[in-house]
């Protein structure tokens, strides 16, 4: 009897294979957005830095074929930007990223993937300045690469767990009255909890 229960066990873990070829998986995630910041020249004279911030992220990834998918990843977050100055201001970012992905056990209940990729990343609501009040300007665009791994544990066969670790490259050369102040690179870590479907 027990060998039986072991075998359905098996067989209903089974049956809950991940998304195949022409299936599309949607995740809504939890995420840490954790920058990792260099800067350089008057930026880097004051310790400028950017906060962790913790937002919801939506996610779509289109199954190619049974082990590989494109994955567009969607969130944005607002940062406060810190120095040796105090704090400057805050700004939003708006990150699209998209990434091709391995899936390397697609007919099992744990179906990790790596992914590479590139995202585009749209600065707005800038309220940056220097304490003497003069505004903080920033390039609004900025393109970069992305690295990713994670992993999709089924529940059942439509729902899954997905954590899931990206890196992403994001630059902006920052100036304030016309001067230049140097360049910011962002460069997150983004870490991700959320649940999952297909259709």
């Amino acid at each position: 009897m027990k060998k039986f229960a072991i075998a359905a066990l098996v067989a209903a873990l089974s049956s809950s294979a991940f998304a195949a070829q022409g299936d599309i998986l949607a995740r809504l995630r939890i995420i840490n957005v954790s920058p990792d910041v260099k800067t350089d020249q008057t930026l880097a004279a004051v310790h400028v830095d950017v906060d962790d911030q913790t937002v919801p992220e939506l996610d779509f990834t289109y199954m190619i074929t049974n082990n590989i998918g494109a994955e567009l990843i969607l969130g944005t977050a607002r940062h406060e930007v810190t120095s040796d100055l105090g704090s400057l201001g805050k700004i939003n970012h708006l990150p699209p990223t998209v990434t091709l992905q391995y899936h390397f056990n697609p007919e099992g209940q744990i179906r990790p993937y790596v992914g590479a990729g590139v995202n585009y990343t749209r600065f707005y609501k800038n309220d940056l300045q220097l304490p003497n009040g003069t505004k903080i300007d920033v390039d609004s665009n900025s393109w970069g690469g992305a690295l990713q791994v994670g992993t999709d544990i089924a529940i059942n066969k439509d729902w899954f767990v997905n954590v899931d670790v990206k890196k992403i490259y994001i630059k902006t050369d920052v100036s304030a009255g016309g001067s230049d102040l140097g360049t910011l690179k962002i460069n997150p870590w983004v870490f991700g909890v959320g649940i999952g479907t297909k259709f």
